[in-house]
């Protein structure tokens, strides 16, 4: 029986794939998570085979759950189930280590064959991502563009993601336990690193680079 734990932040959705897996008699829902954080703490106390993480949600994005995850050395495999097919998304999270990656709009007996794949610990993508990753590396003439995010801390661009989501400064020092000086600080450092000069700056690199759900 394959144990998997599902992190999606819109609940319809997630009730969907929850009653897809639920049909196949070798899958077993065993936790539900609405959010990065959720989906970290519940694959510590669960330790499921395979995450199906959603990559846009709120409170930590399923990219920096995922980095997480590997940096804790938690063993699961890791497969990322989105709607966006972006190349630069794909190649970040497949950077994470994730063992997979399928559009929503193909989750259905592709999503079965990809847990499964992923259970035994092979690479899969679906169809449409396998195409774009393909065409991605093959441009020897063209610099790949570097996502400016990267230039950010883990704690930066989680604060960058609560600022994105329109918390106040004393907000996210509530959320993450920390001071609102401590805020005013790396909200400081991130504006020098990105050579920007307002919050609204901030905010656009935030929905450009895929932190945040722009349609949200």
């Amino acid at each position: 029986m394959i144990r998997v734990l599902l992190a999606e932040d819109h609940v319809m959705v997630r009730a969907g794939l929850q009653a897809l897996l639920e049909r196949a008699k070798d899958i077993k829902v065993i936790g539900e998570a609405s959010n990065g954080q959720e989906a970290i703490d519940l694959t510590i106390v669960h330790k499921p085979d395979v995450l199906v993480l959603d990559i846009m949600m709120p409170r930590l994005n399923g990219i920096q759950a995922a980095e997480q995850i590997r940096a804790l050395k938690l063993p699961v495999k890791i497969l990322f189930v989105s709607m966006y097919s972006d190349a630069g998304l794909v190649r970040q999270a497949l950077q994470t280590g994730a063992k997979g990656y399928v559009l929503k709009t193909s989750a259905g007996e592709e999503l079965l064959q990809a847990i499964r794949a992923v259970a035994k610990g092979e690479t899969y993508l679906g169809e449409t991502i396998s195409s774009i990753t393909m065409e991605d590396s093959f441009r020897p003439n063209m610099k790949q563009v570097d996502n400016p995010l990267e230039l950010l801390s883990p704690r930066e661009k989680e604060i960058l993601q609560l600022i994105a989501e329109e918390h106040t400064s004393s907000e996210v020092a509530n959320i993450l336990s920390i001071s609102e000086k401590t805020v005013e600080k790396h909200r400081a450092n991130m504006m020098e690193k990105l050579q920007v000069r307002n919050l609204a700056g901030l905010v656009r690199l935030a929905i450009k680079y895929g932190l945040i759900d722009k349609n949200q």
